[in-house]
């Protein structure tokens, strides 16, 4: 466990600790030449019948082909983000960033998001006018272009899901392709009802479906992406559980000035000040409080700061701890 203290006084230590047996910053998870193939060539199907959708959609006067084709953009562009983690996750960290580019993926994600939003509204927009002007829709290439993007999406999902069910930006991609399955199987059932009723009406109110996805999706990512942005707490992390947990150490009386936020949803990092009786050991409280962090939280990355009755930095710590996180 690779850790530094400096004393400020007889009561006042402040240790960082970071990985294995050196202080880097790399949260990333283990990234393979497999993973990253995988999701390129996801990337290259989703986005390649993207364009040949839409173009479809044009022909055909199909909404539910168009708004299949929005979903799917979406999705080239998370599969795009999660290509270009893999990437940017095996860049070391420099001077202007210390934390190296991790938290790009969660920026792009935000921006993903914003675009959802403008295709959805756009959907929503379309379908209407063309619920009050009905336009003759072509059903046999839509049901053509439809069946091609199901079994792309098919062959998509299986790439991404044969590949390593640990990591989060596949796994996180293959959920994203099993959802333009949905907005497929729309389109195509919209091409039938238009192929036996004639009723076109069933084009718009399918691509209401597919935008609803599309809106479920944009709102998802854009909390999540927020949240982070934010410095909120990373999920499946509580600060009440670590105070618990870190309190319960032989020689900790309690803990102020606590700070928890994420790199990324995945990365979790904490700063904290720990208030020891008199006569403590030091190097045994900071092993003991790193070993239950990194075991019980997966909290990897953490800077702990020991001291005694008094918060030596000047705030008010013991305000903060017990106005917010202690209800």
């Amino acid at each position: 466990m690779a850790q530094h203290a400096s004393s400020q006084s007889d009561s006042h230590d402040h240790a960082h600790h970071g990985h294995g047996h050196s202080h880097d910053h790399d949260h990333a998870p283990t990234v393979t030449a497999d993973s990253e193939k995988r999701v390129f060539w996801a990337m290259l199907l989703t986005a390649g019948f993207m364009i040949a959708e839409f173009v479809g959609g044009i022909i055909s006067g199909s909404l539910a082909l168009l708004a299949d084709a929005g979903h799917m953009f979406s999705d080239s562009a998370s599969l795009a983000m999660a290509l270009v983690a893999f990437r940017l996750s095996a860049r070391s960290p420099d001077r202007q960033r210390t934390f190296g580019y991790r938290r790009f993926q969660v920026l792009a994600a935000f921006v993903n998001g914003l675009t959802l939003f403008a295709i959805a509204l756009w959907i929503f927009y379309s379908a209407i006018d063309r619920l009050m002007s009905p336009v003759d829709v072509m059903a046999g290439p839509m049901m053509t272009i439809a069946v091609i993007g199901l079994f792309v999406n098919i062959v998509a999902f299986v790439v991404l899901h044969r590949g390593d069910s640990d990591n989060i930006n596949l796994r996180g991609a293959a959920m994203h392709v099993l959802g333009d399955l949905l907005g497929s199987v729309a389109a195509i059932a919209a091409a039938l009802i238009i192929m036996f009723t004639g009723w076109n009406a069933a084009d718009p109110i399918l691509s209401v479906l597919a935008a609803g996805l599309i809106l479920r999706a944009a709102w998802q990512i854009l909390r999540r992406s927020a949240h982070t942005l934010l410095e909120g707490t990373p999920d499946g992390v509580e600060v009440a559980e670590i105070r618990t947990a870190l309190e319960s150490i032989d020689e900790v009386e309690s803990l102020h000035d606590v700070h928890l936020w994420g790199l990324t949803p995945q990365d979790p990092l904490l700063s904290l000040h720990l208030v020891v009786c008199d006569g403590a050991d030091h190097a045994y409280v900071l092993k003991q409080a790193y070993t239950v962090l990194r075991e019980r939280f997966g909290i990897t990355h953490a800077t702990l700061q020991l001291e005694g009755e008094a918060c030596l930095t000047g705030g008010d710590c013991e305000t903060t701890l017990s106005e917010g996180w202690t209800r």
